[in-house]
């Protein structure tokens, strides 16, 4: 779970991410309700165009309705022959209410509805007044509209002298099968939701190409900076937009004024070790020199060329330098067999040929140099060199077949001036200045015995993180 939170704050992190899943959003929420919207709109007016349908079915019946002498008076035909055909889908009824209920009796029917079931109620509107619904009919939809009226009979009273009008209420019913309405709402929906299927997936196709091009000069601008960090360029050249054009020439002037203030600076540390060096080597020239202060001297030496050595790296300022492994491991390897003849040192390799150390080659030359260095004076006969990446880690092995570092010395023999055993030359400052250089690049830096030829194993290891 909490690995694939980190992978979603990892993903939310990406520019390009955000504008992909903001536009997807935007598609999936605002196409869907739009959707939702115009059915409904259209539900509305087919409902509004049926309503209107059967209040003029309605008007035709109350057209040649009367009501003589308390009896209502119906043609035999109607003028819609939908009225006429047994069972056609549309249907008439008249009811009237029965006193002191809300319930009605139906006193006449359209030939339409012969061989049907009478509803189990009918709507009864007030006076004047209609109701538009659905109700079932035999099991199936339909709409039924039911408008009341009052037809009124002039009588006689009981004494003879005057007329009495009495009311003869009246609801006409207009029904009729919802399958033809919804029939129309099924096909309106059924093309409305597939054309907007089809236009989502093309303002998705078109809102990616859209934001493609709209970043690649992120992605141009990302790779030009991997090709600085990898070595392979010192500027970015490539053209870009006004917004970040700008961000660009910054960057190469922040690039060139490190280059050349690096340059200056190891300048200026060369010439100040070789000041230093001089006068040294004449008070040790000394013959009457005291060997307590000879020893003093070869300190003092030595403290000079591990601090000049730590002062130089370019680490913590060397993250857009890149180097490839290879071009440096394989001089090393060429030269340091004609060093060590006797006895003759075999020097292997196993160099992965796209491994790329993002720091200094000064840097790398020098903790290779050291490590292979050490490794020579401590082998009878053999030292091999392993690297490798594993992800986006840089791993180097060196090992040799000598007596190894005991577990004693593992921790110790990377102090300045310690040296172990195995090794009887030098002055014990390689190492030292291969921990500070590690350390400048936050790698990590381990010695163990090697498995294959049995001596010591130095293991350097360099994440990408550590080293941009």
């Amino acid at each position: 779970m909490s690995q694939m939170l980190s992978k979603l704050s990892s993903l939310m992190n990406s520019l390009k991410a955000r504008l992909i899943i903001s536009a997807l959003l935007l598609i999936l929420i605002l196409l869907p309700l739009i959707g939702f919207t115009l059915n409904d709109a259209f539900k509305q007016q087919v409902s509004t165009s049926a309503k209107n349908e059967l209040k003029a079915y309605l008007y035709s019946i109350l057209a040649v309705t009367e009501v003589d002498k308390g009896q209502l008076m119906m043609p035999a035909a109607l003028a819609e022959n939908q009225f006429n055909v047994i069972q056609s889908g549309l249907f008439a009824l008249i009811s009237t209410p029965i006193n002191d209920t809300h319930s009605s009796d139906v006193i006449w029917q359209s030939n339409s509805f012969l061989g049907l079931l009478l509803p189990t109620s009918l709507p009864q509107p007030e006076l004047g007044k209609s109701k538009f619904k659905q109700i079932e009919l035999e099991g199936k939809p339909h709409i039924i509209y039911s408008y009341s009226v009052s037809f009124e009979r002039k009588t006689l009273s009981k004494d003879g002298l005057s007329v009495e009008n009495i009311a003869f209420p009246l609801t006409v019913h207009i029904i009729k099968d919802q399958l033809d309405y919804q029939a129309q709402i099924d096909l309106f929906s059924q093309h409305l939701w597939s054309w907007l299927l089809i236009l989502m997936v093309f303002l998705i196709l078109v809102q990616l190409a859209w934001l493609l091009w709209t970043l690649k000069p992120l992605a141009q601008f990302k790779r030009e900076l991997k090709l600085i960090e990898q070595g392979k360029a010192m500027q970015i050249k490539a053209r870009y937009p006004n917004e970040l054009q700008a961000v660009a020439q910054q960057l190469n002037t922040l690039l060139n004024t490190e280059q050349r203030q690096r340059t200056r600076y190891r300048n200026a540390l060369s010439d100040l070790a070789h000041s230093l060096k001089t006068p040294l080597a004449v008070i040790q020239s000394q013959k009457d020199l005291s060997k307590s202060s000879f020893d003093q001297t070869a300190i003092i030496s030595r403290i000079i060329s591990h601090q000049l050595k730590r002062a130089q790296t370019a680490a913590g300022a060397s993250w857009h330098l890149g180097v490839n492994v290879m071009s440096v491991s394989d001089k090393l390897v060429r030269t340091l067999p004609k060093i060590y003849r006797e006895p003759q040192i075999e020097i292997t390799s196993n160099v992965d040929k796209q491994c790329i150390f993002k720091g200094d080659e000064a840097d790398l030359t020098e903790i290779l140099g050291n490590v292979l260095d050490n490794a020579c004076k401590a082998a009878k006969r053999r030292v091999h060199l392993t690297v490798c990446m594993a992800g986006s880690r840089l791993t180097i092995d060196i090992e040799d077949d000598g007596p190894g570092v005991s577990p004693a010395l593992e921790s110790e023999i990377f102090e300045r001036g310690m040296r172990a055993d195995s090794y009887q030359q030098g002055n014990g400052i390689g190492l030292a200045i291969v921990r500070d250089l590690v350390d400048s690049y936050q790698g990590q830096l381990s010695v163990s015995r090697s498995e294959a030829l049995g001596g010591a194993k130095f293991s350097l290891n360099f994440s990408e993180s550590q080293l941009v």
